[in-house]
């Protein structure tokens, strides 16, 4: 264990070999949450880019539900309008 004289000559309190391992698990954690991130970000990506192609923002996806079918053309028209 390390003496009160090591311990207090540093700001963190910590000798060098606990802050050399404290350094390590910092880094290991970050470059998991680093990975965790990039995933994240490429299947939403693949899910919904975020920046918009030739058409714009388009989806087909709300005129394919069957409640736009029941409104009729004006209305599957109307909510068209509304995502273009």
């Amino acid at each position: 264990m390390a003496s009160d004289l090591e311990r207090r000559s540093t700001l963190s309190g910590l000798t060098e070999g606990e802050a050399k391992e404290f350094n390590r698990i910092f880094v290991i954690s970050f470059l998991i949450f680093v990975g965790i991130a990039i995933i994240a970000h490429i299947l939403a990506w693949s899910w919904r880019p975020w920046l918009p192609g030739v058409h714009g923002y388009q989806t087909s996806m709300l005129l394919d539900h069957p409640a736009v079918h029941g409104l009729g053309v004006m209305g599957a028209h109307a909510v068209s309008v509304l995502l273009t």
